[in-house]
């Protein structure tokens, strides 16, 4: 099932979309509920009745979840071919142990950094001129835990969405750990929707990124150095996961600072990232 949150006659909605059809069926759940926790808002309920089916075309979609709780969990290095570019790239601080991670490499974006599909990602010049893309599955957790064993870590997996994960390359290179080159404002587009887990494949899904309709990244989940049962067991050992976090997995080769020289994000740039099972999210590129 595929969830969307969007704004229709000044108020936050949830609803059901049929991409196929063009059209969301808006579900009857009060709004002050929605605003910040988005399709999290449904995690431990009955299914809310259905109202009114809309077409896509009249509402505004939000990214699933507009403001995460609290930081959205990351992980570094995960796919073999993207660990070695990265490696290389010269702004990766561990990669004197190697290439390949021996455990998943955790770091974390601020919620505010959200932003829905469509919004610009914004480059302030001032700052930074290395804007780099990642397009990434993320995982919506749905039942808390501690110490999630990976036998059990499926169990705790609500949802899905589309996370690009932009970088500023020269911030992370500079301050050696990852949050501020990661957390810039808009440096996380999210979305379009948020699709429950019993409708992806993570055994067959495939990541894609285009930069201009040029495709930079074409791999698969099934390539993942730690995969997501690894993730979650490795992140709740010792750490409470709670319903509403979310999850990035990593992202594969053919980012930015992977060419020689760096193909980096410039203003009038569109990027677009494709996960099968879920759907496209894209995001122009602004300079301010």
């Amino acid at each position: 099932m595929k969830l969307a949150v969007f704004e229709w006659k000044g108020a936050h909605h949830v609803g059901v979309v049929s991409d196929k059809e063009g059209t969301v069926t808006r579900l009857d759940m009060p709004s002050d509920m929605i605003t910040e926790a988005g399709v999290t808002s449904l995690i431990g309920r009955t299914m809310p009745a259905s109202k009114e089916v809309l077409a896509l075309s009249d509402v505004n979609l939000l990214a699933p979840v507009p403001r995460p709780r609290r930081n959205i969990f990351c992980v570094g290095k995960n796919y073999f071919d993207h660990a070695h570019e990265f490696a290389s790239s010269g702004f990766d601080s561990s990669a004197a142990k190697g290439a390949i991670p021996e455990a998943p490499i955790i770091f974390s974006k601020v919620p505010e950094c959200v932003v829905r599909g469509g919004d610009p990602i914004r480059i302030d010049t001032s700052v930074s001129n290395a804007i780099d893309y990642e397009a990434e599955l993320a995982v919506i957790i749905g039942k808390g835990g501690r110490n999630i064993t990976k036998e059990d870590a499926m169990s705790h997996v609500w949802g899905y969405t589309i996370v690009n994960d932009i970088t500023a390359r020269d911030l992370q290179g500079k301050h050696s750990q990852w949050l501020i080159g990661k957390s810039q404002d808009s440096f996380c587009p999210m979305g379009p929707w948020a699709v429950t887990a019993d409708d992806v494949d993570l055994a067959d899904t495939t990541v894609k990124c285009w930069v201009n309709d040029e495709i930079r990244q074409d791999s698969n989940t099934k390539l993942l150095i730690f995969d997501v049962p690894t993730i979650i067991a490795a992140l709740s050992n010792g750490l409470t996961l709670q319903p509403g976090d979310v999850i990035a997995t990593g992202t594969p080769a053919g980012v930015g600072i992977g060419f020689k020289p760096p193909k980096y994000l410039a203003a009038g740039d569109v990027v677009r990232v494709e996960i099968s099972g879920i759907g496209t999210l894209e995001n122009p590129v602004e300079a301010y």
